[in-house]
């Protein structure tokens, strides 16, 4: 089974931030597959599965938190158990944003993510391992204009000019996920 994790915050008012890319892409991966999203409270995630083939995890906990959404869903869904081992990580993709990468562009590499980016850090102090697959999702459109702190600027809405970019970015992101 192949599990893709899409890295933002919850909530409507996050939807279309940089920090949702992750979301976006998920969204768009749902969509491709003709699946749609359930809440599941209990392991504070939204989920959509397609037979065992695709299990598609959105946590609906904030950024910083979402280790524990995404190590209650893995145990809800048994695929691992509560000593995640390294080897069952290897089809585990995680889709989040990247201020070092420009917007329009990604990378998708193992065991290597940025270097400051709080979601990342829950998820690998609850999994305890950096080794599964990183979708870096570049969101920086501030051409070296750095005004506006990193971590305020994750928070903004794209703007308007860039939503093209966007939109062909989620696609050619789902599109290379799903192979």
């Amino acid at each position: 089974m192949t599990i893709i994790i899409g890295l933002g915050n919850p909530g409507s008012e996050h939807r279309s931030t940089r920090h949702s890319i992750g979301r976006q892409v998920l969204d768009k991966i749902a969509a491709e597959l003709g699946i749609t999203f359930e809440s599941a409270n209990k392991i504070h995630s939204q989920i959509a599965r397609l037979s065992d083939k695709y299990l598609l995890i959105k946590p609906e906990t904030y950024m910083n938190d979402s280790g524990r959404a995404v190590v209650a869903t893995l145990s809800y869904f048994s695929e691992f158990d509560s000593t995640i081992r390294e080897q069952e990580l290897q089809n585990l993709f995680v889709v989040h944003d990247d201020l070092d990468i420009i917007l329009g562009e990604y990378k998708l590499q193992f065991g290597t993510g940025p270097k400051g980016h709080n979601g990342l850090l829950s998820l690998y102090q609850q999994l305890k391992t950096k080794q599964f697959w990183h979708m870096r999702v570049g969101v920086d459109g501030r051409e070296g204009l750095r005004t506006m702190a990193g971590s305020e600027y994750v928070l903004q809405q794209f703007l308007p000019t860039e939503r093209a970019i966007v939109a062909q970015l989620v696609e050619s992101a789902a599109k290379k996920l799903l192979g």
